[in-house]
């Protein structure tokens, strides 16, 4: 399978919460097809140790790694990143909204972590689409903008409300995107919804002092991304070691049959409806 046009050797790939887990490994990723790469997160040090990193890959080229620290968060450090990349490179080819954060919260406190997550995972996807669309479509060239959802932010399940949420509403918004891009008239970028499944990133490893067996290394789900990118995927549902691409399925359905069939909310975790979605199996293609 070819790789998709705008991963060529040479074109650019901005990235955000890039210095570890899965933006680290995108950015791997796409410096291993050629391209340039220009890294960006909150965490200035190890930003520098991620570029050091790529910068000693095989057969590097000098000027391919770039870096800027951020918050996305703030709309106009947003900006000023957007025009950092075109200065800096001339062009952008891929964009990911990939930053987050997570911390346990509840429906009715933590009010300030609710607020970061929020800024964070939401707002700094809307703050990428809002500074770097029109720039991307203006190149008249293939171009990918890629958001990182998660599978919390469809199935919902209980635990952590903020991040869940903020999570649905990357899913909207990426949706959105995609439906006003490919009615825009000359319009050559697409945008897609990475959807990771259980990976070992920085939110995990803050449990688990050693990988589970369940979980993918980031580069798994880097490596799933761009083959799903090349088939046309706007959803890439990652599965894990844990969880298979049909399972998340039944959970996905599930979860949509809730409002459908008027159930209790997050049914899933519903005594009265344990068996039920034991017994609840996808109709046969």
């Amino acid at each position: 399978m070819a790789d998709h046009s705008a991963l060529t050797v040479g074109n650019v790939a901005v990235i955000s919460g890039a210095a570890n887990g899965i933006g680290f490994a995108a950015a791997r990723r796409f410096a291993g097809l050629g391209m340039r790469v220009l890294l960006a997160d909150i965490d200035g040090v190890a930003l520098e140790q991620a570029a050091t990193a790529l910068d000693n890959m095989p057969h590097a080229p000098r000027g391919r790694i770039a870096t800027y620290t951020l918050d996305v968060a703030d709309f106009s450090q947003v900006c000023a990143l957007k025009e950092y990349a075109y200065a800096t490179f001339g062009q952008v080819d891929v964009l990911m909204n990939n930053a987050g954060t997570g911390e346990d919260t509840r429906s009715w406190d933590s009010l300030p972590t609710w607020r970061r997550i929020i800024d964070v995972n939401m707002w700094g996807v809307i703050h990428g689409i809002q500074a770097f669309t029109q720039a991307m479509i203006d190149q008249h060239t293939p171009a990918l903008i890629i958001n990182t959802g998660s599978k919390q932010g469809i199935t919902n399940p209980p635990g952590n409300p903020a991040y869940n949420v903020s999570k649905a509403a990357v899913k909207s918004a990426t949706e959105s995107l995609q439906h006003e891009l490919r009615n825009t008239e000359n319009c050559h970028v697409s945008a897609h919804l990475l959807v990771p499944g259980f990976t070992y990133t920085g939110l995990i490893k803050r449990h688990f002092a050693e990988k589970p067996a369940g979980a993918w290394e980031p580069s798994q789900v880097a490596d799933y991304m761009v083959k799903a990118i090349n088939r046309g995927s706007f959803y890439i549902i990652c599965p894990d070691n844990e969880v298979s691409a049909a399972e998340d399925a039944r959970r996905m359905m599930w979860a949509a049959g809730d409002v459908v069939q008027d159930r209790s909310p997050l049914s899933r975790w519903d005594a009265k409806y344990r068996e039920a979605f034991k017994a609840f199996k996808l109709t046969e293609k």
